[in-house]
């Protein structure tokens, strides 16, 4: 080894032995059986303790399971944290509802505003002159008398769904609009969709329940970080015959064995829809589910959790446009499963 270090340092500057360095390692990683020992090796310290742990004193030990105790206690009196906070939002849930029900009858047309609830000034307007003013109030009221007078605001939650990339993609639609708003017990929520008579389903209201827990999980109380969704609950569908649209209809030609004949078969099978949202993956008590089905569930909760916690308090600024620039960063590159997503051009009116 004596003599290999002295021709190195004779032979090779420290750019050259750079150079070497990484050609060896390139052809290293591209040698399957290398990368096979590798990755072997990599997964057993996955998960592998450091060893120091194992290397305190017996009296070290002791003295950390004391803090891991105190950590579960201090999991405990965050659940109460958010158990009270819960319950402050259920005060401020009562104040806000009266406004929410306001707003459902100007959007279906109960209730008409008054001009004093009407009045609203942008920002840009300010630099509005009087003459440039009088003549947008012209053209907008010419515009009013060539068009029939419409009732309430016409596609509002459509609109307010297709403005959300998380929602859009549940949705290829028509004419169509729907209404959503959440009640609560405990820490358990519920979104209500409200539908105008139809021919396709029976119901004037689709609802979807979200289980919550909100305190540590006994067997794991180390992985509790606030009020988490478990699981949730759909509704039945009243489907009028033939109008089911979370079923297609498919031909299928099979060719006999025997015979060699081939004839035409129809089958029905499941179709991607809108109302698939309210037919979750059951969660079996196992807990345990397929890739797929988890897949979905986490979709649908984002999804859920969006509704409820944006979504529904501020549904104008969704309309309008404005709150989508908020969402930007933390929405559009979040997509929902594509069994969520619908190609049947339903979704009924208020």
């Amino acid at each position: 080894m004596h003599w290999m270090r002295s021709l190195i340092n004779d032979s090779f500057s420290p750019a050259d032995l750079v150079s070497v360095s990484r050609q060896l390692t390139m052809q290293m990683m591209q040698n399957p059986q290398i990368l096979a020992a590798l990755q072997e090796r990599l997964d057993g310290l996955v998960g592998s303790p450091s060893g120091y742990m194992e290397s305190l004193p017996k009296v070290v030990k002791r003295r950390v399971n004391a803090l891991k105790n105190l950590q579960v206690k201090c999991a405990h009196i965050e659940a109460k944290f958010y158990e009270e906070v819960h319950e402050l939002e259920r005060k401020y849930a009562a104040l806000y509802q009266p406004l929410f029900d306001k707003r459902s009858d100007i959007v279906k047309a109960a209730y008409e505003p008054t001009d004093e609830e009407c009045e609203w000034k942008p920002d840009e307007e300010e630099e509005l002159t009087e003459e440039m003013k009088e003549k947008a109030k012209v053209e907008e009221e010419k515009k009013d008398e060539e068009k029939e007078d419409p009732k309430g605001i016409p596609e509002f939650w459509l609109t307010v769904f297709k403005n959300v990339d998380l929602l859009s993609e549940m949705l290829q639609v028509g004419r169509e609009r729907a209404s959503a708003c959440t009640q609560g017990s405990d820490c358990d929520f519920t979104l209500e969709f409200y539908f105008e008579p139809n021919d396709f389903f029976a119901n004037t209201v689709l609802t979807k329940t979200y289980k919550m827990r909100s305190e540590p999980d006994e067997s794991d109380p180390f992985s509790f970080d606030g009020p988490e969704i478990m699981g949730c609950t759909g509704c039945t569908v009243d489907w009028i015959k033939g109008k089911n649209v979370t079923l297609k209809t498919i031909k299928k030609k099979q060719k006999h064995k025997g015979r060699g004949t081939v004839r035409t078969v129809t089958k029905t099978v499941p179709n991607d829809s809108f109302f698939n949202f309210f037919s979750p993956p059951e969660v079996p008590e196992s807990g345990e589910l397929d890739e797929d089905s988890e897949a979905v569930l986490a979709a649908d909760f984002e999804i859920g959790h969006f509704i409820r916690e944006r979504i529904v308090p501020r549904a104008v600024l969704y309309f309008t446009g404005e709150a989508i620039e908020d969402d930007d960063d933390d929405v559009s590159e979040r997509q929902p499963s594509s069994v969520m997503k619908s190609n049947d051009a339903l979704f009924p009116n208020v």
